[in-house]
């Protein structure tokens, strides 16, 4: 509150000299710049911790300490979450989608930090999570947060959340257009000029500031020195498929892991199945140690054989099929190591996961392959294919996969592979499952209106601000002779009914009285208990707007009436309903 007659004084000064759209710019600007800071403080933050905490490692002595740090981790998110944050800060993306979707796109001021802080620990101790999730929605709390100081409306909000998140990616990856890509595809921002330039200016300022601090390789760079061979088309095809199964295995055991862990009541109890679960299989498994970028850059390197180290299985490397055997067990725990970590009460996201599950896929498909001796394929271009594979397919979102790929190998020379493998792995896990990995429970619950522009309009209609009140009342007991002297005071044709304690009775419609509404004979003898009938459908005060345009959907009424546990509390009208959705339509399709 301290900072209130500053933003005051900024507030009159924008208002007085700026347009919209030249501050929206300004906003973007500012957004992307504080995103792509905060992805350099989360790397070099998470970098420092890993190696401080795992430097001196070697395959004889070190990996004894792999059954120690996730645990910690672990404990020590957990308790920051528990006891500082007080509040669920894990799945960053979905927590996005549900804030654009019925929280008027606004995020809780903790997101600016928290996910920061939590994810640090969880990743730099060796949680088998990415950070990319926690980076997103740190970005994305930023715009939030600052457009709403900033007094904006729930479009610009929307689009600064998209611009947090543009930076944030861009700022992780180097990669602006994968940043602007993941904004519209993953989040579902509408396509205009007026939100294009704004995302763009954001992507590439988080992009600039991550490589002015960190250099040029910002987790791990690759050109492609193999040169795509068309005749390697139908294997390339073939890695669509695995990848598209693989995710369909990602994204169900995921699922599965993290649902028979909601079944525990205790958070104590969850932490310790968790974390000592994922404690042993990182013990036997290092490469599921952490995000895992350095076992991907080994096998764009054509270093592959060196995802054995520190294992157990490391004097066996070079038996062919052990070692192939080997990747598939990675490739099968890195799932449930990942679902250990966040169901345990870590936070970080599936971004990378995605990524080394991908790298992982196209490593052991081209080594299966060369193996058998059928062609000699080119390892380390599988692996990008495959990575752009997974993550399309896990993400529903082949255009970020694509160009997220495309960026980091810094050139195109890879494009049609990528394209191929992409498509074919997202049409592959479509068939199986319509929605992502993302936005499976938000679907399940009913709450995923970001991919629904009808849905999301009228989530943001409150029932409350539509409710009508000029409707007078009349008891049960009252004759006709008083209900027409009601009538001639109103100015609707629909009366409700209550008792004394305003409890809904029931309504008399003009229309089913006028033929006797003007006999005079029946006023003192005809009461409105006989008259009043109960309409179909109610609408209670509690209900949503998708409710209440179902409920008018299926039956004729102009207007329902709405209660309160059974208390009168106005009408809600087809027409009013109808054109607030109109106006809000109209409000979030202007460029």
């Amino acid at each position: 509150m301290i900072f209130t007659p500053t933003i005051i004084r900024l507030h009159k000064w924008r208002v007085k000299n700026l347009s919209h759209r030249n501050f929206v710019l300004m906003l973007s600007l500012i957004v992307g710049l504080i995103s792509g800071l905060a992805a350099v403080v989360l790397k070099n933050t998470v970098y420092y911790t890993h190696y401080f905490l795992t430097r001196g490692f070697s395959a004889e002595d070190g990996n004894l300490l792999y059954l120690a740090y996730p645990f910690l981790g672990m404990l020590f998110t957990v308790l920051f979450v528990r006891y500082f944050v007080k509040d669920n800060i894990s799945h960053g993306v979905s927590r996005i989608l549900y804030a654009i979707s019925r929280k008027n796109s606004l995020l809780k001021p903790h997101n600016n930090y928290s996910s920061l802080v939590a994810s640090t620990i969880t990743v730099g101790f060796g949680g088998s999570v990415g950070l990319e999730a926690p980076i997103v929605l740190t970005g994305a709390s930023i715009g939030s947060n600052l457009a709403r100081i900033m007094r904006m409306d729930y479009r610009t909000i929307t689009l600064m959340i998209g611009c947090g998140a543009a930076g944030a990616i861009a700022g992780i990856f180097k990669a602006p257009i994968a940043g602007v890509i993941f904004a519209l595809e993953v989040l579902m921002l509408d396509l205009t000029m007026g939100s294009l330039i704004p995302l763009l200016i954001a992507a590439v300022t988080g992009a600039t500031v991550s490589s002015f601090l960190m250099g040029k390789s910002v987790l791990f760079s690759f050109s492609v020195s193999d040169p795509f061979n068309l005749y390697n088309i139908p294997f390339y095809i073939l890695l669509g498929v695995i990848s598209g199964l693989v995710s369909l295995y990602f994204t169900r055991a995921n699922m599965f892991v993290e649902n028979q862990f909601r079944k525990i009541s205790s958070f104590r109890l969850k932490l310790l199945y968790g974390g000592i679960a994922l404690s042993l299989l990182i013990f036997f498994f290092p490469p599921l140690f952490g995000e895992g970028y350095e076992v991907l850059t080994d096998i764009l390197n054509n270093r592959g054989d060196n995802i054995v180290n520190e294992s157990l299985f490391y004097s066996l490397k070079n038996e062919s099929w052990v070692f192939i055997s080997f990747l598939v067990l990675v490739l099968f725990f890195k799932v449930i190591a990942m679902a250990l970590t966040t169901a345990g009460g870590g936070v970080g996201g599936i971004f990378a996961p995605s990524l080394f599950m991908g790298g992982v896929t196209g490593f052991f498909t081209a080594r299966l392959i060369n193996t058998l001796g059928f062609v000699k394929l080119p390892e380390s271009n599988f692996a990008l294919a495959g990575m752009a594979g997974v993550m399309a397919a896990v993400m529903h979102a082949p255009l970020t996969a694509i160009f997220l790929i495309a960026e980091i190998t810094g050139g195109y020379e890879f494009f049609i592979p990528l394209i191929i493998t992409s498509t074919i792995a997202y049409l592959t896990i479509n068939f199986y499952e319509p929605h992502s990995i993302y936005t499976k429970r938000l679907a399940m619950r009913g709450e995923l209106i970001t991919h629904d522009k009808d849905k999301a309009a009228l989530a943001r209609l409150s029932i409350t601000r539509l409710i009508e009140t000029n409707f007078l009342t009349i008891g049960p007991d009252a004759t006709l002779g008083e209900l027409v002297k009601v009538i001639a005071r109103s100015e609707r044709n629909v009366f409700p009914v209550t008792d004394e304690e305003n409890n809904f009775l029931g309504v008399v419609f003009i229309n089913e009285i006028r033929n006797i509404m003007f006999n005079h004979e029946l006023y003192n003898n005809t009461y409105v208990r006989n008259l009043m009938f109960m309409p179909e459908p109610l609408v209670n005060i509690s209900e949503t707007m998708e409710d209440v345009a179902q409920k008018f959907g299926e039956c004729a009424h102009y207007n329902l009436p709405v209660l309160d546990q059974g208390k009168y509390v106005g009408f809600v009208s087809r027409a009013n309903v109808f054109s607030a959705y109109r106006n809000r339509v109209r409000e979030a399709s202007q460029d």
